[in-house]
């Protein structure tokens, strides 16, 4: 009979928290309209100059040979080159030893930024292609940029 009753008391506390956590409402947790630009539509696409466009001035960088161990960064310069500012809300690695930093703050039509890779070849040997996918405001939301290496063994 006690365990009927604690059963009952674990379903009616499960069903008053998901209430209660699942109506909230989501006023004063949006995003300004002047960030979200979305050219596409029902009829096709917009015009798609009002939006910001991430240029990389090179998408690929190559370490050459490095010794196991080694912690290397690489500075990936960009430019927006489109209609408004361009926000990226992330950067993330498909590798653990793979780590990107970057701004959060908005890059204005015209302005430039940067993007540090930082790769440690600890534990990793021979050929090394890793992939940074970055998530912004453009179109295509995605822009993927890369790094390489050849890691090697120490000679001693």
């Amino acid at each position: 009979m006690y365990r009927r009753i604690i059963i009952d008391i674990l379903i009616i506390n499960t069903l008053v928290f998901s209430i209660l956590t699942g109506c909230q409402s989501d006023v004063g947790k949006s995003i300004p309209a002047d960030v979200v630009r979305n050219p596409k539509s029902a009829t096709g696409n917009g015009d798609m100059s009002s939006l910001p466009v991430l240029s990389f001035e090179k998408d690929v960088h190559d370490f050459g040979k490095l010794i196991s161990g080694e912690v290397v960064s690489y500075v990936f310069r960009f430019t927006n080159k489109g209609g408004s500012d361009l926000l990226i809300s992330s950067a993330s690695s498909s590798c653990g030893c793979t780590v990107p930093e970057y701004s959060k703050a908005p890059i204005k039509p015209g302005e430039s930024g940067q993007m540090t890779v930082t790769f440690n070849s600890e534990g990793r040997s021979g050929f090394q292609n890793k992939s940074i996918t970055i998530v912004s405001n453009t179109q295509p939301r995605e822009t993927i940029i890369y790094i390489k290496a050849k890691v090697v063994e120490s000679e001693n």
